[in-house]
């Protein structure tokens, strides 16, 4: 198990690689740039600023010049928040990202996970139409109309939640973010948990564990969940990736100064080094959780093996 994992984090490398490179020359071919303002700057400051950021250099050099400091550790300096490196910026932001995700991923496995199989095991009923319902919505719409309505509802019509901000990890302020994160997350696993349940119940075994009279809790939740759980564990690691490193839509409207936020600031003032920054922080945890996820599939598949 362990050479398989250095075997996947190894061959990672070079997808990284392209993954970086190819950001950072979109980034460069965008129109605009870090210090183009409404009020033109005297040639002498700009050039002074490019100078100082090396970007009077060619590109290549400039590529050149990310990728040994990239090496590092050292994910450059911000072009827009003069006083703080991108490294700084990012190391404030992660951590309230990966908060918000953890909670929204808890929420949706246990939310999604028992609605599924209350659909599996109510199959055709009125309980099983209304999760289907349920669940197509959620994954119908779009997290940029969710946000604005429960803000709206909830935090100026009701004023029983804060509309936006954020004051720590205060339960007030996480409580919106979490749910706008969760709600689509809920509709696709209560979906795969139902399908698999499904199959599941049919298979030999649960018929077997059945016929030898265990209990009915016991053969839905050793015998039937288990077998159940590997689309979803399949589905885990992209979702996971995406949710820990912070929602561009979810930050923005509900002003949370996490990752997602920055990204989408960086990328409309043209901080290169911070859209950089955040691109590689997200493409590491997308190559992390995807190897936890296949390390976690064989954990409890017994017929994976990866020897």
């Amino acid at each position: 198990m362990l050479r398989y994992a250095v075997r996947r984090l190894l061959g990672a490398i070079p997808t990284l690689f392209v993954i970086i490179t190819l950001a950072f020359f979109l980034m460069r071919v965008a129109p605009g740039g870090p210090f183009d303002q409404e009020r033109t700057l005297e040639p002498t400051v700009m050039a002074n600023l490019n100078k100082a950021f090396h970007l009077d250099r060619p590109l290549y050099e400039q590529y050149a010049v990310y990728l040994g400091n990239l090496l590092r550790g050292d994910l450059g300096p911000s072009f827009v928040y003069r006083d703080f490196s991108v490294g700084e910026l990012l190391g404030a932001g992660l951590p309230i990202s990966m908060l918000l995700g953890a909670c929204a991923l808890l929420l949706a496995l246990l939310v999604g996970g028992t609605l599924g199989i209350i659909a599996a095991l109510k199959q055709n009923s009125t309980v099983d139409y209304l999760v289907i319902a349920v669940a197509t919505f959620g994954i119908t719409v779009p997290n940029f109309v969710v946000a604005p309505v429960l803000s709206l509802v909830f935090g100026v019509w009701l004023g029983i939640l804060p509309a936006g901000g954020w004051e720590g990890a205060h339960p007030a302020y996480m409580l919106l973010p979490v749910i706008t994160l969760a709600l689509p997350q809920i509709a696709i696993v209560a979906r795969l948990i139902r399908g698999a349940m499904l199959e599941a119940l049919r298979s030999d075994h649960v018929r077997t564990a059945r016929a030898y009279g265990l209990p009915a809790r016991l053969v839905v939740i050793v015998h039937s969940l288990r077998g159940a759980a590997l689309p979803v564990i399949s589905y885990l690691g992209p979702a996971a990736a995406a949710l820990l490193t912070g929602s561009v839509v979810v930050e923005t409207i509900f002003g949370i100064p996490g990752i997602g936020r920055y990204f989408v600031q960086g990328a409309l003032n043209r901080d290169y080094t911070l859209v950089m920054g955040t691109v590689v922080i997200v493409a590491v945890f997308v190559v992390l959780f995807n190897l936890a996820v296949d390390l976690l599939y064989a954990a409890i598949d017994p017929r994976v093996r990866y020897d």
